[in-house]
């Protein structure tokens, strides 16, 4: 072992006496050791916390790291690297294979393997575990637990130790650890780019790193490959594009490989992408390069779209006369005069396979949504009654992106809306381009806020739709469009491959709405003046620093009038700094839900949760009926001892539905105080509170502005700078690259003049008019590698 003087770090020698705690999950450990010898003032014991597997009490450990003082728990040490001293007398060794490692073998059974084996036992095992058969009456099983516990015991830690040492840090060792069990060394020495595709935290800048420790440097194949798959996948998911031009995905893959100083043949860059194509692991489509799963997601789409378009002539007509009574039926029912394009929107419903419904705030497309249901219904002589369907089909189906989204579509309409993934069995294991087998079973389909919606999703929800069944696509195109790739609402409506109705009559504006007044002159860029003071609406002027000072007195001002943190939510676009979501987060909490008397509360991190907190959802749950963006509260807290799991956990309410964490799924919460506009799209707060200040400047864009404001019913309080606000409506952000419009208009569309082509005459004249999809039947994703670099 290395020289104890040596060392840089804090470290502790000892024999563990107390595992305290231990997460299952993630082996997040903190235990007492008996100190045998420290660099680092110790008393005779010492708290060691850590990510620490397979960590046995009895056993003597060199831990090493940094030291650490908690509030309440004082002095630690901090371990982010451990390795285990061996037992090598016969007591040790009988100690090590009776201890809870070694399910079912006593100390009586340990006596009898050192006294066959002798004092090298562990040694002898690990080389051959054949030597176990030489221990009388030890049964196959017990054999092999006892070499497989021995063998794990010492990968684990070597893989631990060798992990440190090329840089990282122990949370993230483990991550890697959990992922690849045993063969972790093995795989990421043949291929360390493969850290990038696998463990989240992990870019390739860190894996070019180790993998230049390793010997893969400049122009190697697998530099080149990883770099190419790498900067497509990030201009995808982070971007929002399907697809990327090859020459500037050759670029910017060329900058990352050089960015360290290395040299790179640009050719030989060429070169492996046409490779990749080859090989399947993208796809090159003239000069456009996707990932797999996107191009088939949107090819697939516009198949199943074309489909349900040659399948119009299933759906029942009905004369206008007939349609126009029931139109007048259902104004009476209801106490409301539709306008002409409400009107024309209701005919174009009943008459058309699909339609697009778009608007913006105030201009009636929840009226018209429920009209269509009510007409539907009227014309085909169907009841609206969910009793009427035990043991059958409903014939209406409403879905939105997101939990809240469909909640208000549910008010809206009466009807029991659902989430696309649960309309459509989309699980948390599946993949993107898995296929699923759930079928919709619905005659009526509407689908809201369709701007949400990305490629993928797309995908999944129009494979599911069978061809005797009408659907309706309503949204605002002027939102953000979704968090994954795609901008499928809009390619929708630029396609014109369907009928589509855009409501741009603003009927709230005649209650009063200066919120919506505003929506509507940022959505037709027209003047405003943002500083002037409405009975709904008004502008405080402040710097970054004073954001938080701002923010305190509105919602402190609003709480004394009676509003709770229901009513309020604070709308940011940023994470870090003053007036960031966390910090902006933490101050509201002291605000809204202080601690108080009893209240409960758990640690995490540096975040305490409290009951009564209001907390977001930030991935996808489809098992617990809970998705990204979800908010909800936090009704009770349970320590391990108080509950069957034997863990801590905190039980929140998304209205009405109550989900379990255990502590180690608390990173897919947070606070929700204040988040930001991109989680709150699809949701509506009676209180809006937005900051925009030139902090902001990279997230200060129309759509991203738009979308904050138009979250607010009641009342919008804007604070910040006013040139910040001024600047972001005239900025329209990063423009989408998609190739689904285009794929539509040329399925659809050329379908004639195709068909006229005489085979054997293609020339560059004509042969644009070849659609893109010709011969792609029967070909999906599973046809192509898996992106594996």
């Amino acid at each position: 072992m290395e020289n104890m003087s040596l060392f840089e770090q804090s470290y502790i020698k000892g024999t563990v006496t107390r595992l305290l705690f231990q997460n299952a999950d993630n082996y997040y450990t903190v235990l007492k050791v008996e100190v045998l010898e420290s660099n680092e003032d110790f008393d005779d014991e010492a708290t060691v916390i850590g990510y620490l597997p397979q960590i046995a009490e009895g056993d003597t450990y060199t831990f090493t790291g940094k030291i650490v003082t908690h509030a309440k728990y004082g002095k630690q040490l901090s371990a982010e690297k451990f390795e285990k001293d061996m037992p090598q007398t016969r007591d040790g060794i009988i100690h090590y294979l009776s201890s809870d490692l070694f399910k079912g073998i006593g100390k009586k059974l340990a006596q009898q393997i050192v006294d066959t084996l002798g004092e090298d036992a562990l040694t002898k095992i690990m080389h051959d575990k054949e030597v176990l058969k030489q221990v009388p009456k030890l049964s196959t099983d017990k054999q092999e637990m006892i070499y497989q516990t021995v063998s794990e015991n010492q990968a684990i830690e070597k893989t631990m130790i060798q992990l440190n040492e090329w840089g990282f840090g122990p949370q993230l060792a483990m991550k890697i650890f959990q992922f690849y069990k045993e063969e972790t060394l093995k795989v990421i020495e043949k291929s360390p780019y493969q850290l990038v595709m696998d463990i989240q935290g992990i870019g390739f800048t860190k894996a070019d790193e180790l993998a230049k420790k390793l010997g893969i440097a400049g122009s190697h194949p697998e530099r080149l490959r990883a770099a190419l798959v790498y900067t497509l996948e990030q201009a995808c998911l982070q971007n929002g594009h399907t697809y990327v031009e090859d020459q500037a995905l050759l670029e910017a893959a060329y900058n990352i490989l050089t960015a360290s100083g290395e040299d790179v043949d640009s050719g030989l860059l060429v070169n492996k992408l046409t490779e990749l194509s080859e090989e399947k692991i993208v796809v090159s489509d003239d000069n456009r390069i996707y990932m797999p799963s996107l191009f088939f997601a949107e090819v697939k789409t516009v198949q199943v779209l074309h489909r349900l378009q040659q399948t119009e002539d299933k759906i029942k007509q009905f004369e206008k006369s007939e349609v126009l009574l029931a139109i007048g039926e259902l104004e009476e029912q209801f106490d409301v005069t539709y306008a002409e394009k409400q009107r024309e929107a209701l005919e174009t419903a009943m008459s058309h396979k699909m339609m697009i419904l778009s608007g913006g705030p105030g201009t009636g497309k929840t009226t018209v949504i429920r009209g269509i249901v009510n007409l539907y219904a009227e014309l085909h002589g169907l009841s609206l009654d969910y009793k009427d369907y035990e043991g059958t089909d409903f014939p209406v189906a409403v879905a939105a992106p997101t939990g809240r989204a469909s909640k208000r579509l549910s008010e809206s309409t009466g009807l029991e809306a659902t989430t696309i993934h649960r309309l459509i069995g989309w699980t948390r294991e599946n993949k993107p381009d898995d296929i699923l087998e759930n079928d919709i079973s619905a005659k009526l389909v509407i689908i809201d806020e369709m701007s949400m919606v990305d490629t993928w999703l797309m995908f999944q929800l129009m494979r599911a739709v069978p061809n005797d069944c009408q659907i309706i696509f309503v949204g605002d195109q002027d939102q953000l469009p979704s968090v994954g790739p795609g901008q499928v609402f809009r390619d929708l409506i630029d396609s014109k491959i369907m009928p589509q109705v855009e409501l741009a009559e603003v009927y709230r504006q005649q209650e009063g709405s200066s919120i919506i007044e505003l929506a509507h002159q940022i959505k037709k860029n027209q003047t405003f003046d943002i500083s002037a003071r409405y009975n709904d609406r008004s502008f405080i002027p402040c710097t970054t620093d004073q954001i938080p000072s701002v923010i305190n007195q509105v919602v402190s001002r609003a709480v004394d009038k009676g509003y709770d943190m229901r009513d309020i939510q604070v709308l940011a676009p940023i994470y870090k700094g003053k007036a960031g979501i966390k910090f902006l987060n933490k101050e509201l909490q002291q605000i809204l839900n202080p601690k108080e008397g009893d209240k409960r509360e758990l640690e995490f991190g540096d975040v305490i949760y409290r009951d009564g907190d209001k907390v977001l959802q930030l991935v996808n749950r489809p098992e617990d009926n809970v998705f990204n963006g979800d908010i909800g509260e936090v009704v009770g807290i349970f320590m391990a001892a108080e509950n069957a799991l034997n863990k801590d956990v905190i039980i929140v309410d998304y209205d009405g539905n109550e989900v379990t964490y255990t502590k180690q799924d608390l990173t897919e919460l947070t606070h929700a105080y204040c988040c930001s506009i991109h989680k709150a799209q699809g949701s509506e707060f009676p209180i809006v509170i937005m900051p925009v200040v030139k902090a902001y400047y990279r997230m200060l864009q129309k759509n991203i502005l738009y979308t904050g404001l138009t979250r607010a019913k009641q009342s919008l309080i804007l604070c910040g700078e006013r040139q910040a606000f001024d600047d972001g409506i005239k900025r329209m952000g990063l423009e989408r690259m998609t190739s689904f419009a285009q794929h539509l208009r040329d399925y659809f569309g050329d379908e004639e003049e195709t068909a006229d082509i005489p085979v054997g005459e293609l020339t560059e004249e004509n042969m644009h008019l070849i659609s893109p999809m010709i011969n792609m039947d029967g070909i999906s994703p599973y046809d192509y590698e898996t992106v594996d670099a």
